[in-house]
């Protein structure tokens, strides 16, 4: 039987990192989803095998774990909105990292306290180190993917997030004493020889609560900017939490399944660090962006003079274009017009227009949101182009649409110095012949500071919500 179980282990090993392979491309992610999400039903299986003799288990609470996990997992992965889906992906990271650390809790109590073994093994250092590094990493995951959750669905008021973010300086000592008072916490329950009722409080209430708050406080201060690389950054948190729970537990599946969400994740978090040209420190202490939606919203400041265009000037330009390419952004997202801009590009391509879509790393409000909303509405995966690919096309280009995208276009992160985004890259949307910008208003982008492109003298703005627009576009297209 042992044979057996390590050889679903391994079948749902390769499951795991096969389905990995195909979330690389559109037109294979969902079949990697699936695959992955079997190779995960395999290793509970294969998890329920193992532990089928231990005289603890308590098969009818195992059934009601599993039935709530179904019907607290299924029902927001189905009706969540394309929008919402990075508040859906912190949610759902979060709950990992808090069941690493309830893991943990749960080993420390079973083993009065790493002392007391079921099968009277020593309390070895990978058993000790790795609940108390799960119960840490995990307890900061929790809270800061919660806090991450709702600075995204915007239930946070607004002059509290200003008030964090203005004080940052403070949260940030308050972290370091944090920490401190965790790491010291953790040394002295490994170290303890007889630990007892005392050591058990301080667990709860230092180990824990200290690595709560430190989550907490890390997360809060940060600006809405830097979202979409905080989230990957927890989850490799997560998944390095699982490793040493699995370490602890001497269990396979959770050291490989928590590996190589680690090691993604933190590749992922290093590569969209490097498309802000800003380092993991300077993200974590930065505070850099508003942290709303909405943030800074206000006349553009710049001093040049905004013009206006209608939808049928616009048909004309694209109409008549060699190569048009779309920058889709956050504004797409919300106004959900992906599947609106796919017809647009439909037409202009009958017409015998090449379109491509211009896909900056930190757009959106994830890792990959564009490419999974333009992906919903099956536009050609090879027609999507990221930003080391496409910059150089824009001065060849007739004419570039932005939708919704304000930061990673905005060219002061090139040209001016003081600017909080300079030495960023951005995609450069001004080298077009004719910039088409489809905003709602003259409102700063999500890290709150004004974006030049929008008065240059190639640009028009095309106000108005961006589905209604494209579909304004869209019949005027019709009638050339």
């Amino acid at each position: 039987m042992n044979n057996l179980v390590n050889i679903l282990y391994v079948v749902a090993f390769g499951m795991f990192i096969y389905g990995l392979i195909g979330l690389t491309g559109p037109k294979t992610a969902v079949r990697g989803n699936w695959i992955a999400a079997v190779g995960m039903g395999i290793a509970v299986i294969a998890t329920l095998i193992e532990v089928r003799d231990a005289a603890a288990i308590n098969w009818i609470l195992i059934a009601a774990g599993l039935a709530i996990g179904v019907l607290l997992g299924v029902p927001p992965a189905k009706r969540t909105k394309m929008t919402a889906m990075p508040q859906l992906v912190a949610l759902f990271n979060g709950v990992g990292g808090g069941t690493v650390a309830l893991i943990a809790w749960a080993e420390f109590i079973e083993t009065d306290g790493f002392s007391a073994f079921q099968h009277g093994e020593e309390p070895t250092v990978h058993i000790v180190v790795g609940s108390l590094f799960a119960a840490v990493i995990g307890s900061v995951s929790f809270w800061g993917s919660l806090v991450a959750f709702l600075k995204l669905q915007e239930l946070l008021n607004k002059n509290v997030e200003k008030a964090f973010v203005k004080n940052a300086r403070t949260f940030q000592l308050t972290n370091i004493v944090l920490l401190i008072l965790a790491v010291a916490v953790a040394i002295y329950i490994g170290i303890e020889s007889t630990p007892g009722h005392g050591t058990s409080v301080l667990f709860i209430v230092l180990l824990l609560v200290a690595a709560g708050l430190m989550g907490l406080l890390v997360v809060f201060p940060i600006g809405g900017a830097d979202m979409p690389v905080v989230i990957s950054l927890l989850n490799a948190l997560t998944g390095l939490s699982a490793a040493a729970a699995g370490l602890a537990l001497d269990n396979t599946v959770m050291i490989v399944a928590g590996m190589i969400v680690g090691a993604s994740g933190s590749i992922l978090t290093n590569l969209m660090a490097t498309a802000m040209n800003r380092s993991i420190p300077a993200i974590v202490f930065g505070s850099f962006g508003g942290g709303g939606a909405d943030a800074a919203i206000g006349a553009d400041t710049s001093g040049g003079v905004v013009k206006a265009t209608s939808a049928a000037d616009a048909a004309i330009q694209m109409a008549y274009a060699s190569q048009v390419i779309v920058v889709p952004g956050y504004g797409l997202a919300v106004a959900q017009a992906q599947h609106a801009v796919k017809d647009m590009a439909a037409i202009l391509e009958s017409k015998g227009v090449e379109v491509k879509y211009a896909i900056h790393p930190v757009a959106g409000r994830m890792p990959g949101h564009m490419n999974v909303l333009l992906a919903e509405a099956d536009v050609d995966y090879d027609a999507m182009k990221e930003m080391d690919d496409i910059n150089g096309e824009f001065s060849r280009t007739d004419v570039t649409i932005v939708i919704g995208a304000n930061d990673v276009t905005n060219p002061a992160a090139r040209n001016d110095p003081s600017s909080p985004i300079h030495g960023m890259p951005i995609l450069n949307v001004d080298e077009s012949r004719s910039v088409i910008v489809l905003k709602r208003s003259m409102s700063s982008g999500y890290a709150g500071i004004d974006n030049p492109l929008f008065t240059a003298d190639r640009t028009s703005m095309l106000f108005g919500d961006a589905k209604k627009s494209v579909n304004s576009v869209i019949e005027e297209l019709k009638a050339l």
